[in-house]
């Protein structure tokens, strides 16, 4: 139990950290999917036209692209230090721009994307991405 009170991560720490990567990186997809269904990105520009946004119509599409594009490359691990940079942003908009910056009881749900970036950001893509492979194949 030694590695229980440690402050060195354990012997699987790799493998959840590529876990909680994809599965945080299938999420953005997720939402982002919504860039495909003219109906959701109208009601999306809507929103952020009422908010007085400019250009709402494009930074709808900018938004669920970056979450769609840039979860996809998080899944696999691609340039994750670069794609992350885009979620955070997006995520600070969404919480503070969009949402009223309440990120201890109602902006919850992006602000995690923000501090999940930020751990992606400083750890990489880890053993199990496509970085590490090319870093490997170089």
């Amino acid at each position: 139990m030694k590695n229980w009170r440690s402050a060195h991560p354990l012997k699987n720490f790799e493998t959840v950290y590529a876990l909680l990567r994809i599965v945080t990186g299938f999420f953005m997809l997720f939402h982002g999917w919504e860039v495909w269904n003219p109906a959701i990105m109208a009601e999306n520009s809507k929103w952020l036209a009422d908010l007085h946004f400019p250009m709402a119509g494009t930074l709808a599409y900018l938004g669920k692209g970056t979450e769609f594009v840039c979860g996809a490359c998080l899944m696999i691990g691609l340039g994750t230090r670069f794609v992350v940079l885009p979620i955070i942003l997006t995520m600070l908009v969404i919480s503070f721009g969009m949402g009223h910056g309440k990120v201890w009881y109602e902006d919850q749900h992006p602000f995690m994307f923000v501090l999940l970036g930020v751990l992606f950001w400083s750890g990489g893509g880890g053993k199990w991405s496509v970085d590490a492979w090319l870093e490997q194949k170089n």
